[in-house]
């Protein structure tokens, strides 16, 4: 009776459309963008496009991909996410179940948890953490995008909190009960259950690679390595065309806006085409152990 009532349905409807509006909100930039790109450079120089494009054209696209520094710096940006998201899930996962037992069980955990808590509120510096990655032989190397932030203590917090609260300790002891050792256990037990927590941490670290910017320019000194989002910084922010290696001609006839705008939405397709298969776990892995049951 209570969802029937008229101050739910006000509610409701109130909610409907503010949710709709932020919605809204958040696609026309990104309609905006694309139709921009499609755009003759004469309409997109002159500030004349809005949502749909004047002077359809491809030509910003084609130039674009057969960039073959773009095309490069999007492999990068590609390879950095996956290694960076599976590297950084496995840490968080293992940290986050050994954090999970109680201190009778792991001697030192207190200790080992209050010290990655430091770490959230105290770092060492961008130029000694610049000295670390350069002393390793990192710089220009991928890993040097990859290791220095390889073990997420927000997303180990997450999983170490939905790990007490959310797995039945039952589970567990059956199967130590059965002989399973802590591995068989966190793969058999843990991450089956852990599926919504662990999409949603998985989203939250690819988008964090794929918009990384600044670490690729400060460990990246041949500007042939930079992931996409730093050679998109250098392009859009610093409008430097000279990296792209787009020609006077080129760049007269296509717009400095709609080859810009062109890489820009090819930048979002891969964060956009992840989501959708990601959402149905997202709704619940956003309370992590938020609940104790």
């Amino acid at each position: 009776m209570h969802y029937r009532s008229t101050s739910y349905r006000i509610f409701t409807t109130a909610n409907t459309i503010l949710l709709t509006f932020l919605a809204i909100l958040c696609i026309l930039p990104l309609v905006h963008v694309l139709a921009v790109s499609l755009s003759s450079s004469t309409a997109a120089d002159a500030n004349l496009v809005k949502l749909w494009p004047m002077g359809f054209t491809t030509e910003a696209y084609k130039v674009t991909l057969s960039n073959e520094l773009f095309v490069n710096s999007f492999g990068i940006s590609v390879l950095r996410t996956v290694l960076g998201t599976l590297i950084s899930l496995l840490l968080s996962v293992m940290v986050g179940y050994a954090l999970s037992k109680e201190s009778e069980h792991f001697r030192g955990r207190n200790f080992y948890a209050w010290f990655l808590v430091f770490t959230m509120l105290f770092s060492g510096g961008l130029i000694p953490g610049y000295i670390v990655v350069q002393k390793l032989g990192l710089i220009n190397s991928i890993w040097s995008l990859i290791l220095p932030g390889a073990l997420s203590v927000y997303n180990t917090i997450l999983l170490l909190n939905f790990f007490r609260s959310s797995v039945p300790k039952a589970l567990e002891e059956a199967a130590f009960i059965d002989g399973a050792g802590h591995f068989r256990t966190l793969w058999k037990i843990y991450l089956p259950i852990s599926l919504p927590s662990l999409a949603t941490i998985s989203l939250f670290t690819m988008v964090g690679h794929w918009n990384a910017w600044f670490d690729g320019l400060i460990y990246m000194t041949d500007s042939s390595r930079y992931p996409m989002s730093t050679l998109l910084q250098t392009i859009v922010v610093q409008r430097d065309l000279s990296s792209m290696s787009v020609s006077a001609d080129e760049v007269q006839a296509l717009s400095n806006r709609t080859v810009k705008t062109a890489q820009i939405f090819i930048a979002t397709i891969p964060i956009i085409a992840v989501y959708p298969f990601l959402q149905r776990f997202f709704v619940k892995g956003i309370v992590l152990g938020s609940v104790k049951e």
